[in-house]
C-alpha cells in the first residue's frame, strides 16, 4: 500500500489554505480522485480507503474539509459529544465552501488524466454536490449521503451512482424510495447493509457490501475515462 502524506491547497472562496491527506498511485495511474470525509474528519480508517484506492491506480486527493474549524481534526465516532461535535462542523460548513474546496482538489488533479469523485455519509453528500456544481469531474460514485435527499434536484453534470443500506437508522428506506421514484435516471444501489457499511469501525462494517460497492465503483470509473 502506497504511504501518503499532508499537503496544502487554497480554497477559491476565501484564500484560506486547507489540507489535504494525498496518496500516490500505485502503478499505472488511471487517474485522480477526489475521495470526501466523513463528518468525523479525515480519521485513519479513511486513510486505509485512501490507500486502497491508490492501489488500484487512482491518486487521491483527501481534503480536511473542517479544517477552518479545527486543522486536521478527527472527531471520536463514538461518542455523543463527538457526534454533536461533528454535525455541527458539517452542517454549519457552507455550501459554496464545500463546493470550493472539492474545486480546487479537483483542479490540482485534472491535469494528468480524468478526476472522479467518491465519498462516505458527509461525503457521500458532498459528492452528489460535486456531481453537479463543480466542474471537470469524469464521475461520481456517492455512499449513504442523508443530504442527498434534501437536495434531490440537484443535475449532475457527470454520471453518477449512488449507495443506500436497506437497515440505514440514518436513513429511512422508505425516503430513499421516494428518491429512486423522484429521480430514476439516477442510479441507486441498496444493499442489505445499514449505515456506514465501508467503514471498518463501525458495527454496521459489511464486507460483502463494501466489496460489491467498490467493484461497482471502479467499474463506473473504468467506464468513464
Amino acid at each position: 500500500m502506497s504511504s501518503g502524506e499532508w499537503v496544502s491547497l487554497t480554497g477559491p472562496t476565501d484564500g484560506f489554505e486547507f489540507n489535504a491527506f494525498r496518496v500516490p498511485a500505485v502503478g499505472a495511474r488511471k487517474g485522480g480522485l477526489v475521495l470526501i470525509q466523513e463528518i468525523f474528519g479525515v480519521t485513519q480508517d479513511l486513510k486505509r480507503v485512501c490507500g486502497d484506492f491508490a492501489a488500484k491506480g487512482y491518486d487521491v486527493l483527501c481534503p480536511s474539509l473542517f479544517d477552518r474549524r479545527e486543522v486536521k481534526v478527527e472527531i471520536p465516532h463514538d461518542t455523543q459529544d463527538g457526534l454533536a461535535k461533528a454535525r455541527d462542523y458539517a452542517y454549519s460548513k457552507p455550501v459554496e465552501e464545500i463546493v470550493g474546496d472539492v474545486q480546487a482538489c479537483i483542479d490540482a488533479l485534472k491535469d494528468d488524466g480524468p478526476v472522479y469523485i467518491t465519498g462516505f455519509c458527509y461525503g457521500g453528500f458532498v459528492s452528489w454536490l460535486a456531481a453537479a456544481r463543480c466542474e471537470g469531474l469524469a464521475a461520481a460514485s456517492g455512499y449513504y449521503g442523508r443530504t442527498i435527499l434534501n437536495l434531490p434536484d440537484e443535475q449532475p453534470k457527470c454520471p453518477i451512482i449512488l449507495h443506500w443500506g436497506d437497515n440505514d437508522p440514518h436513513i429511512p428506506m422508505d425516503e430513499v424510495e421516494k428518491f429512486m421514484q423522484h429521480r430514476p435516471e439516477i442510479v441507486s444501489h441498496v444493499y442489505a447493509a445499514g449505515h456506514g457499511f465501508v467503514s471498518q469501525r463501525s458495527n454496521d462494517h459489511n464486507a460483502e457490501a463494501t466489496d460489491l460497492a467498490m467493484q461497482r465503483t471502479l467499474e463506473l470509473f473504468d467506464a468513464n475515462k
